[in-house]
């Protein structure tokens, strides 16, 4: 197998390299004058490829560029590539709540299945669900156990928050893993504004207790503020952020911060340096080998 790193990779593509001891190359971009993207593939070695390019912002640029190396490679008689997009934009758009909107998620799976990849590798969506219409293979990675891993390292008397009762599974697993209590939130978005507020509070008290508030995502930072808030005003000793996309839209780490946040914890998926990096380019590399 070649590794084959994309321009937002974020240095994944040359550690899942390193760690299989396979070939390596890193794909040539740039822009054109009138914001055209560009890509040249470096010389490619052997029949099976991993295409390693996460979507991050902006989000369109980076899937088009995905699209393009897949493009290229096919164009060179390559038929064996996985596409590993470590994040997958568009995740959180996978419901129509208003009539007329578009369903992205659907449309950017479309997309990458009709490219023409064998498999399609990527680290813990919003939800499972629309993938069950993929036409293609593919495998999502859960990095709860990494995350158990080094939390347990940091936290000593740790509470879990699901942000919704919905992550409520996600919570229990992380959880079980650090053998603590859980518990969650219940939030409405207003879907013009994106403002969050909460409709029930948690029923826990967390006198003493670290407060962990685990999501998949976090864009502004709205529901990480809002759980800190809500944790610490029910006793909590501190209060920590965990998630495995760390997107960190505009002002979203200070709010946090303000809110009372004394740690962030995510993964490398998504390229941030204000907070504690864990690594998840190992399971990615276990991932590609283990089928």
């Amino acid at each position: 197998m070649m590794v084959l790193e994309g321009p937002a990779a974020n240095g994944m593509g040359k550690s899942i390299a390193g760690r299989l001891s396979c070939d390596f190359g890193k794909i040539e971009h740039k822009l054109f004058p009138d914001g055209e993207s560009y890509i040249r593939m470096p010389p490619v070695i052997g029949d099976s490829f991993a295409v390693v390019q996460s979507t991050y912002a902006p989000s369109e640029k980076h899937l088009v560029e995905l699209l393009f190396m897949i493009d290229a490679l096919r164009d060179m008689n390559k038929k064996e590539i996985t596409a590993v997009v470590p994040y997958l934009a568009y995740s959180r758009q996978d419901r129509r709540f208003r009539e007329g909107e578009a369903i992205s998620i659907n449309t950017v799976l479309r997309l990458l299945a009709d490219s023409g990849i064998g498999r399609l590798i990527t680290v813990e969506p919003h939800r499972k669900e629309p993938f069950s219409s993929f036409s293609g293979k593919y495998t999502v990675i859960d990095p709860v156990e990494k995350f158990a891993e080094v939390l347990s390292e940091r936290i000593k008397s740790p509470f879990i928050i699901a942000t919704d009762e919905g992550d409520m599974e996600r919570a229990k697993r992380l959880a079980d893993l650090m053998e603590c209590d859980y518990d969650f939130i219940e939030k409405e978005r207003d879907p013009d504004s994106n403002q969050v507020s909460a409709v029930s509070s948690i029923n826990s008290d967390l006198s003493g207790k670290e407060a962990v508030i685990y999501d998949d995502v976090i864009s502004t930072g709205g529901t990480i503020e809002l759980a800190a808030k809500i944790a610490i005003s029910n006793g909590a000793a501190k209060a920590v952020a965990v998630a495995s996309h760390l997107v960190m839209a505009g002002n979203a780490y200070e709010r946090m911060i303000s809110a009372g946040i004394s740690e962030i914890y995510g993964s490398n998926t998504v390229p941030f340096s204000r907070c504690h990096v864990i690594d998840v380019s190992g399971l990615i590399a276990e991932t590609l080998v283990s089928e």
